[in-house]
């Protein structure tokens, strides 16, 4: 890390990739207009690629510095400050669950790019070997970005070849109205097919796939063979 660096040093090595034309690409993928999920998030225009680039240089940055990124309205400001968070969890590891839980209540960790890359390296590599019902209130908020963290932690579990948790979050959120939820969901219950057992997956499609949202079928089954894909689907 560069000596006595603050979030105001991350802001200006940011500042400097900015690029407006990225800016405005970021605003209409990430759905920032009235009444979509991302409305009113501010973008720099800085790719992911040079955001963590940029992170590896303040690795190290201390924890006021990156609750002050994570706080901060800009878009990569918040990704820097997350994946300085991920970067700092093997050295503090409670400190970094304190901080990103945090995050995650105040409203910070607001978009699915923000969730994907943070909640499986922080809070699911926190809970490894330990009680996991918070993700079972996560999963029961009424914000869509707690409900997707409590899934996507699942991943951290899925690395070591327990489904468990990922199957009964599953089943809890069958009924979400979120779009974004049924792509969480069924992404996890592919890669626990492809990292665990297709034989458990099979198992939790055999009961759930009549109940399932069409996208978090089509995600589940998408590295099934294609006579199974039509199967599952004409369970609907």
């Amino acid at each position: 890390m560069e000596s006595d660096a603050t979030a105001d040093d991350v802001r200006a090595a940011l500042a400097a990739l900015a690029n407006p034309a990225d800016a405005a690409q970021a605003r209409r993928f990430f759905k920032t207009g009235p009444g979509e999920y991302g409305e009113g998030d501010v973008f720099l225009g800085v790719r992911v690629p040079a955001t963590r680039a940029v992170v590896t240089r303040f690795r190290g940055l201390p924890f006021d510095e990156i609750d002050d990124l994570l706080d901060d309205p800009v878009h990569e400001h918040r990704l820097a400050g997350l994946l300085l968070l991920v970067a700092a969890y093997p050295s503090d590891p409670e400190a970094a669950v304190d901080r990103y839980l945090a995050a995650v209540r105040r409203g910070r960790v607001n978009n699915w790019d923000l969730v994907d890359s943070s909640a499986e390296h922080v809070l699911g590599a926190w809970l490894l070997d330990r009680d996991r019902s918070l993700l079972d209130v996560l999963a029961a908020s009424p914000v869509l970005w707690e409900r997707r963290v409590a899934v996507l932690s699942t991943f951290a579990f899925l690395k070591r070849g327990d489904v468990s948790t990922t199957f009964a979050l599953a089943e809890r959120l069958l009924d979400d109205p979120e779009d974004l939820m049924h792509k969480a969901v069924g992404w996890m219950l592919r890669e626990a097919g492809k990292r665990v057992s297709r034989d458990l997956l099979r198992g939790f499609l055999d009961a759930h796939a009549a109940r399932m949202p069409r996208t978090m079928l089509a995600y589940a089954t998408e590295h099934l063979d294609p006579d199974e894909r039509r199967r599952y689907r004409a369970l609907r």
